[in-house]
C-alpha cells in the first residue's frame, strides 16, 4: 500500500472515530450529578446560617448522546437513555430547551419563597412583570428583536396583569396589523419598544405575534431572599429551596444536625411534586455521604398508569435504589412542606 493510500485510510479512521465520539444522536443520557449545599446558594437578608447540619439539592447530569456515550450508558446501571422527543418538545432547539429550564427554575424559586413565607406566617408580595417568551415561531416578525428568555411588559402602551389579558388583547388585531411591543432583553433592565407585524399563528387565519408564553413573576419579601442558581435548571430543587429559606427565616435548625439531601417541585401552597431522575439523585446523595434523603411521595393517577403501567412513586423508586446500593442513607417520603417540617422536627438531635 503506497503512502497516499495509507494517509487516506488514516484520515478515514480518524473521521470515523470522531463521528462516534462527537456526532450527536437523537437521544439523551441521564446520569448521577452533584449535590449542592443550599447554605451556599440561598441567603435570607440579615439571617446568618445557624444550622449544625445542612440541606442540599441534588442534580442530574444530562447530555446529548453520541454512539460512544450511548454504548457506555447501555452497560451502566445508573444511566438512563431517553429519546430526544421525551426531553425536548417538537421542534424545540437546544437554546429554547435551556430557556425553558431557566424559566422552570425561576418559577421554582418564586414558589419556594411563597411556600416558606406562608409557612412562617410572614407577609410577601407577588409582582407581575409581564410575558416571558419561551419560544418563537419561524414566521414571527418579532424575531427581529425578540429572543427566548425576553420579557414583554406592554403592548401599545397597555400593561397586563396576566397572560390571558395579553392574549385577549392581541387576539383583537388582524394579520398584517402592526403593534408596539415594550420589552426587556434577558438579563437587562432597560426597556425597549419596537413595532411588530401580526402573523398567522396557526395557518387558520388567527393573528398573533408568534410566541409561546408564560407569566413572568417575582416575589417581593422583607427580608429579601436571594437564590443563586446560575448553573442549575428545571423545577426539581423548589422543595429543598423552601426548607432552606424557612429554616433561615425562622432561625429554627430543621436539619437537627444532619446532612440532608432531597428533591421535589414545590407549589406556593406547599405541595411537593414528582420529579425526573430520582434514581440518579439517590446515587448522587449516597456518594456524597448524606444522612437522609427527602423524596416526593407523589400520587400516581390512572392516566399515568395507563401511559406507563410499571410506574411507581418517586419514593418507591428511591427506596429500591437505596436498597440496591446498600446505603445507610435513610429515605423519607414527603407530600407537603408542612409534613416535611414535622418529620424533621421528630428526628433525634445529632451530636457532632
Amino acid at each position: 500500500m503506497n503512502k497516499i493510500l495509507k494517509r487516506l485510510l488514516l484520515v478515514i479512521i480518524v473521521l470515523a472515530v470522531l463521528a462516534v465520539m462527537l456526532i450527536p444522536l437523537p437521544y439523551y443520557i441521564t446520569k448521577p450529578g452533584t449535590t449542592e449545599k443550599l447554605g451556599e446558594l440561598v441567603k435570607v437578608e440579615g439571617k446568618a446560617d445557624n444550622k449544625n447540619g445542612s440541606f442540599s439539592l441534588t442534580t442530574i447530569g444530562l447530555q446529548h448522546a453520541t454512539a460512544l456515550t450511548l454504548t457506555i450508558a447501555k452497560f451502566s446501571k445508573y444511566q438512563e437513555i431517553d429519546k430526544e422527543s421525551e426531553i425536548r418538545t417538537e421542534g424545540e432547539t437546544e437554546a429554547q430547551f435551556n430557556v425553558r429550564q431557566m424559566y422552570y427554575m425561576n418559577s421554582a424559586k418564586n414558589n419556594a419563597i411563597e411556600a416558606a413565607f406562608t409557612k412562617a406566617k410572614k407577609p410577601f408580595k407577588s409582582e407581575y412583570n409581564g410575558i416571558f417568551v419561551l419560544s418563537m415561531t419561524e414566521n414571527s416578525d418579532a424575531r427581529r428583536f425578540l429572543k427566548e428568555g425576553d420579557t414583554i411588559h406592554a403592548v401599545d402602551g397597555k400593561k397586563f396583569k396576566t397572560s390571558e389579558e395579553f392574549v385577549k388583547y392581541v387576539g383583537t388585531k388582524k394579520i398584517g396589523e402592526k403593534i408596539n411591543i415594550t420589552y426587556t432583553k434577558a438579563n437587562e433592565s432597560k426597556e425597549r419598544t419596537d413595532k411588530v407585524k401580526m402573523v398567522d399563528i396557526d395557518k387558520k387565519g388567527r393573528a398573533g405575534i408568534g410566541i409561546t408564553l408564560v407569566d413572568d413573576k417575582n416575589v417581593q419579601t422583607t427580608p429579601k431572599v436571594t437564590v443563586k442558581t446560575d448553573k442549575i435548571g428545571g423545577p426539581s430543587a423548589g422543595f429543598m429551596f423552601s426548607l432552606e429559606i424557612l429554616s433561615d427565616l425562622t432561625r429554627e435548625d430543621l436539619t437537627r444536625g444532619y446532612d440532608i439531601a432531597g428533591t421535589g417541585t414545590i407549589e406556593p401552597d406547599g405541595t411537593i411534586g414528582r420529579i425526573g431522575g430520582i434514581e440518579e439523585k439517590i446515587v448522587t446523595a449516597h456518594k456524597a455521604g448524606k444522612d437522609y434523603f427527602l423524596a416526593p411521595d407523589d400520587t400516581i393517577t390512572k392516566e399515568m398508569k395507563k401511559a406507563k403501567p410499571g410506574i411507581k412513586t418517586n419514593y418507591a423508586d428511591a427506596v429500591k435504589v437505596a436498597k440496591d446500593l446498600g446505603t445507610d442513607m435513610k429515605i423519607i417520603p414527603v407530600k407537603t412542606l408542612d409534613q416535611a417540617v414535622e418529620v424533621l422536627r421528630e428526628l433525634p438531635q445529632k451530636n457532632k
